[in-house]
């Protein structure tokens, strides 16, 4: 029974209504459960669950996937996904929340470490809280929770790109290449997290679904407005990557240009006593170096010298 799962596998909060005319309904219980499966064996004994949305939660696939079906008169399941950043690594990491919504009941669960239940409850106690039954209040904390958590996770990867950023124009030849494709895998993961969950809000707004289990309209239009902006953001960010991409490899092209004038004025200044040395090695009888004591020191002056004005010349051309 749908009872056992309330009082037996999950946490229980009550959560009362202060309108006069929703109070009639009495509270609602909301129950936390251990995993997905305990939601959709709930669901199952108010209603079969459809076989697509069973079997695509199963099977645990790194895609994100959002979901809101009613499966009973009075009934509604919603699974969407989660998103959280973690500092250390900069990454990305995703996880799913789901929620039975009945007459005066809600069953949730969570999976990953997004908090959406903490985060929940925080809404809930806070100064504004949504207004309409207690159900319809319960859901529309967790929508505000998992939008919430999705602006995090893109204030998160702004910083990260501001420090890539730091990285890029620093005097120093650190490598950025593999921080940016990573932040821009990172960026995608987010994203592909967000877009489920704004395609499927609106369907809280279906006429069919009962009133007191959608959320208000305008609090949801707020809601896509958000994600709208998060994703533009985004989006912002991967540009911003993209750019400095190109960035680092003018860069580094720069670079190689700098490192070639300096490898071909150091092949021209020793090619100079190269050919000295070669002719002064020429098998002539009239040679300096047979008849004269001072050949030798004046074909190393020579070298010496041609060497220095080389150096001079390159350094001014500014080569060296």
């Amino acid at each position: 029974m749908l009872a056992d799962v309330l009082a037996g596998t999950g946490q229980t909060r009550e959560q009362d209504d202060q309108d006069d005319h929703e109070a009639a309904r009495g509270p609602a219980t909301w129950a936390r459960v251990a995993d997905l499966d305990a939601v959709l064996d709930a669901a199952a004994q108010v209603a079969p669950v459809p076989g697509l949305v069973r079997h695509e939660l199963s099977r645990r696939t790194h895609r994100p996937l959002a979901h809101v079906r009613r499966v009973a008169a009075d009934w509604l399941l919603l699974v969407t996904p989660t998103a959280w950043f973690t500092e250390a690594d900069r990454q990305v990491r995703t996880g799913q929340f789901a929620a039975l919504l009945g007459p005066g009941t809600v069953v949730t669960a969570e999976e990953g470490d997004a908090d959406v239940h903490a985060a929940m409850l925080d809404k809930l106690a806070a100064p504004g809280v949504p207004r309409g039954a207690p159900v319809q209040r319960i859901v529309s904390a967790a929508v505000l929770a998992i939008v919430g958590g999705a602006s995090q996770v893109e204030l998160g990867l702004g910083d990260a790109v501001a420090d890539t950023e730091r990285v890029v124009f620093d005097q120093q030849r650190e490598d950025p290449v593999e921080r940016i494709y990573d932040l821009k895998r990172e960026i995608t993961e987010a994203r592909r997290a967000l877009m489920p969950v704004s395609a499927e809000l609106p369907e809280l707004l279906d006429p069919d679904v009962p009133h007191h289990l959608g959320v208000d309209r305008r609090m949801l239009e707020r809601v896509v407005t958000t994600v709208e902006r998060i994703d533009r953001h985004l989006d912002a960010h991967d540009d911003l990557l993209s750019d400095m991409l190109q960035v680092h490899m003018s860069q580094v092209s720069v670079r190689q240009n700098e490192d070639m004038r300096k490898i071909s004025a150091w092949a021209a200044i020793l090619v100079y006593p190269t050919i000295v040395a070669g002719v002064y090695g020429m098998n002539f009888r009239a040679m300096p170096e047979l008849h004269w004591a001072l050949g030798y020191p004046f074909a190393l002056a020579l070298m010496a010298g041609g060497c220095l004005v080389l150096y001079r010349v390159f350094k001014r051309v500014g080569w060296l």
